[in-house]
């Protein structure tokens, strides 16, 4: 309906609207503002008796007794709820959500007895909400019930509650139904209250046929036969938890199981053919929830723990209490075809769910602007208990590449606050990104490097006994729990903290300093200028704009840590202002700040600073930790960007690379150096490219040579090595070609079936895929294949061949290829130079189609929309992506922010290119004359 339309039917109901107002249930909006908005109209015509996209509070659920029965033949659903009510005011009218389910029947219970009073149904599609108007007033302080009959289709997406089917090896196909509720999609499952304090008991029953079976968030109680052999499952009531976490699922899964140290009994369902993939995510399962019993002190409350591997998936993972639902290669695990980062990956996806039984589960944000609450505790979570359950993972080998991932969405204007206002289920939808996940993950365990790990571990398993079952705001956690008054009862002593250095003289305030961090975007370049002894500090934001208006009035406190040519001990000051100096005890040689990158800031030297650490590199880099060689990498070549360090200083610092053999370094210098010629890739500028290829290759060429095509070594060395020999490969260095393409062709001549080395599969299959009778045999093997892991890296090696035209439409279709992976194949061929406009033209003829499966403004939406534009630099292609979104309306994604981001990245590309291309070319040539006279002399 449009704008127009139902400004016209209001003023249509003006005369009704003096006796509407008096049964509205309220006359604020989200924030407590007074409104003066008319009624907005219901589908029947009649005004709706409520203006707000927040419910009101005048009622709210205890216990809900939800019936469904979905039909795996006509893929739609019958269902039943009843929700029992408390009135907090007199009210004749409850609002609540209901999306896209058809009502056949709402009435009210009568207290006592059998009897029952209907209720009138009005709907709004807009806000997906349903009034229930009763001709008898429910009084402040009574109990009542309603009950509501209600059927729908299952969903073609991957929100609600959805179909999803599979192939066995025999070739059929079966189907399932399974949910996802979060953000707000219970509401297309059963009528709810679709916010997350809205908290109450669930009481489950599920109709099945006999070939099923049924899951839920608690144990099954009982099964009940009904007439037509109908089985109905009854699950026990559960804890008190919010919509978003309720979950179902009816299928042929096969489980595993095992019980924990404390009594948990952990089961991982999968479809039968994949069974036997199970065993390491159970075991997994089994340490990673002994280890939060242990840790937060608090015990799991519920007595299973279910994980389930669903076919189709859009999201990575989803923490449902007891029933926590992934993704297939999230979940499932084969010794003999999986990989370093498949064991790795799969761990910490486990982590993290588990983690949010706690945080988001136990204690949930209140409101979505506080979504950090949930996700960046669980993310920071994962390396916590990984690192100590499965220390052979050397996950903090990866930590960092976090902060770097949240550090670029958050140099961009169009970024947010960790806690920021959202009302709409898009813009809900889009704090689902790398600032809420990741920046949240940095900023706490910047706060646990601040506080200590001990003092910082008694706040937040404090706050979690504090809150259990309840719902919290930001500052919930800042004033009760992980203030210096309460850390002090710990035996946290503020004094002690000023002796090392944090501060001196005035009282710690850790909610003053965390409301730097959270309450708004973007985060602090600090720069350093040493002149003898003193060393002088100062902060701005750091901001990829040509605007220097927008990073004006931000100031944050920042913990400050430093190491010197003279002292490895960690020293720490906390910078309150924008500027402050602070005094060394001796002149040094070097000074490196941001120790290992436990701070979420920026750094830049000015004067000799660059210069000395470059010439510390060059000299002696294991002087300096793997992190903080990565660190200065990253700021070197981020701080082009702004005009603080010239690209000829990045390019010397990234010249010891040739002697580095450390993950993150290396993996960090190519983050910074490849994107180069990607820019160039998209220009007609071969030359320029070709050299700047033929350096990063050379660079590594040492390092590229001594991988051995096998899957010895530790994790860390393992995950680096596919990532370097996909990039040999690739950038066709003859020894990674050779030894791939033999490789390929004698796993070709055995049909597929020598066992090829898990951690270097990618580059063989990505060299075997340039040619077409070598691309057609992968994507058989890709269609035959039981095991995720071989499928995702044979995906992964069609969407970046020369001859990926097919892919994209092979994933939407979602026959072969799975829908759920088409954001990843588009993205993947956007990145290649003869792909990059198909992936486009993909994207901009299919929006529409894609915004109705993965749902506007989700993460896949975003992702696709900057990843296959955040390389265009021209003013082309720019005016080409702006044409398109701007001639989108507001409900197909014209206000979404990662358009904005879009934009910002593509101008501070054309801005890189037009300021830095001459500098590059002069510093290419220069190397390529001194290694010419190197050669000669030689």
């Amino acid at each position: 309906m449009t704008t127009l339309t139902v400004t016209i039917l209001v003023l249509l109901h003006v005369s009704f609207a003096p006796s509407l107002a008096a049964q509205l249930p309220g006359d604020h909006d989200t924030n407590g503002k007074s409104s003066s908005l008319l009624p907005p109209i219901a589908t029947n015509g009649q005004p709706f008796p409520w203006i707000h996209m927040r419910l009101p509070e005048t009622v709210s659920p205890i216990h809900y007794d939800l019936l469904v029965h979905p039909n795996l033949t006509s893929l739609d659903f019958t269902g039943a709820v009843q929700i029992q009510l408390q009135v907090f005011e007199d009210t004749s009218t409850i609002i609540l959500h209901s999306k896209d389910l058809q009502i056949a029947k709402a009435e009210l219970l009568a207290p006592e007895g059998p009897g029952s009073l209907p209720l009138q149904v009005l709907e709004y599609p807009a806000f997906h909400q349903l009034a229930l108007m009763s001709d008898v007033l429910l009084v402040r302080g009574g109990m009542y019930k309603v009950r509501l009959e209600f059927s729908a289709n299952l969903s073609d997406s991957f929100h609600g509650f959805y179909k999803s089917s599979y192939r066995t090896t025999k070739g059929e196909v079966r189907f399932m139904a399974s949910t996802q509720f979060e953000a707000t999609s219970a509401r297309a499952a059963f009528p709810c209250f679709d916010e997350p304090a809205f908290k109450a008991n669930f009481t489950i029953q599920i109709r099945r046929e006999s070939r099923h079976i049924a899951l839920s968030n608690m144990p099954k109680v009982k099964t009940v036969e009904l007439p037509g052999g109908v089985l109905e499952d009854h699950f026990d009531t559960s804890v008190r938890m919010s919509t978003y976490l309720v979950a179902f699922i009816v299928s042929d899964f096969q489980s595993v199981s095992k019980t924990t140290s404390h009594g948990v009994k952990i089961s991982v369902y999968a479809v039968p053919d994949k069974i036997n993939q199970t065993d390491f995510a159970l075991n997994a399962a089994v340490r990673l929830l002994d280890f939060y019993d242990d840790y937060f002190d608090i015990p799991y409350p519920l007595p299973k723990q279910d994980l389930a591997a669903i076919p189709d998936f859009q999201s990575g993972a989803m923490e449902n209490w007891g029933l926590t639902t992934y993704r297939e290669a999230g979940l499932l695990f084969d010794p003999n075809k999986s990989s370093a980062s498949d064991k790795l990956g799969i761990t910490m996806v486990i982590a993290h769910e588990l983690a949010h039984q706690w945080f988001g589960n136990l204690v949930t944000m209140q409101w979505w602007n506080d979504l950090w609450l949930n996700e960046g505790f669980a993310k920071f979570m994962e390396f916590v208990s990984v690192n100590i359950t499965n220390p052979e993972l050397q996950v903090n080998d990866f930590f960092l590449g976090k902060c770097f991932e949240a550090m670029e969405v958050d140099s961009l204007s169009s970024s947010h606050p960790v806690s920021s206002q959202v009302d709409t289920p898009t813009q809900i939808q889009e704090m689902f990104d790398d600032v809420s996940y990741d920046k949240g993950a940095c900023i706490l365990n910047m706060l646990r490097d601040f506080l200590t790990p001990e003092a910082f571990k008694i706040g937040i398993v404090r706050y979690l006994r504090r809150y259990s079952y309840q719902n919290t705001v930001n500052s919930h956690l800042w004033e009760n729990d992980l203030d210096e008054g309460r850390l002090k009862d710990e035996g946290f002593c503020s004094q002690e903290k000023a002796q090392s250095g944090w501060y001196s003289g005035d009282q710690l305030d850790v909610r003053a300093i965390m409301d730097t961090w959270t309450l708004q975007e973007g985060f602090p370049l600090v720069t350093v200028e040493v002149r003898g002894r003193q060393v002088r500090l100062s902060q701005e934001r750091y901001l990829k704009t040509d605007d220097p208006s927008q990073t004006h009035g931000f100031l944050w406190q920042v913990p400050l840590t430093y190491i010197t040519s003279s002292s490895s001990t960690v020293h720490r000051f906390l910078l309150k202002t924008r500027t402050d100096v602070l005094y060394l005890p001796e002149e040094v040689g070097w000074v490196k700040f941001n120790v290992d990158m436990s701070g979420y800031y920026m750094v830049h030297y000015e004067g000799e600073g660059w210069r000395s650490l470059t010439s510390l590199l060059l000299t002696n880099h294991r002087a300096l930790s793997s992190n903080d060689r990565a660190s200065l990498i990253n700021n070197a070549f981020q701080l082009v960007s702004v005009g603080k360090v010239g690209l000829d200083t990045a390019l010397d610092l990234s010249l010891y690379l040739s002697k580095e053999t450390d993950i993150m370094p290396v993996t960090q210098g190519l983050g910074e150096l490849v994107p180069l010629y990607k820019l160039m890739e998209k220009r007609d500028m071969e030359g320029l490219e070709n050299q700047m290829k033929g350096y990063i290759v050379e660079l590594f060429r040492g390092l590229i040579d001594r991988q051995t095509w096998s899957d010895d070594g530790s994790v860390s060395q393992r995950v680096l090595r596919s990532y370097l020999l996909l990039f040999g490969s690739v950038r066709n260095h003859p020894p990674c070609v050779a030894t791939a393409t033999h490789l390929f062709n004698k796993w070709r001549a055995s049909d597929g079936n020598m066992s090829l080395p898990s951690d270097v599969s990618l580059a063989v299959f990505a060299i075997g895929a340039r040619d077409p009778e070598g691309w057609d045999f992968l994507f058989e093997k890709y269609r035959h294949s039981q095991h995720t892991s071989v499928k995702s890296r044979i995906k992964s090696a069609l969407s970046i061949s020369p001859l990926q035209h097919k892919l994209m439409e092979q994933s939407l279709a979602g026959e072969v290829m799975k829908t759920q992976d088409l954001p990843h194949v588009v993205i993947s061929v956007s990145r290649n130079p003869k792909g990059y406009k198909l992936a486009w033209d993909f994207l901009r003829h299919n929006w529409h189609t894609l915004v109705k499966k993965f749902d506007l403004g989700s993460h896949s939406i975003s992702g696709m929309v900057t990843g296959v534009t955040n390389q265009y630099s021209t003013r082309e292609m720019l005016d080409e992506v702006r044409g398109f979104f701007d001639s989108l309306s507001e409900e197909t994604g014209s206000g979404l922010r990662c358009i904005q981001q879009t934009y910002e990245s593509i101008e501070e590309n054309i801005r890189w290119m037009d300021q830095h291309l001459p500098q590059l070319k002069a510093w290419l040539l220069l190397l390529h004359l001194l290694a010419h006279l190197c050669c000669v002399f030689c």
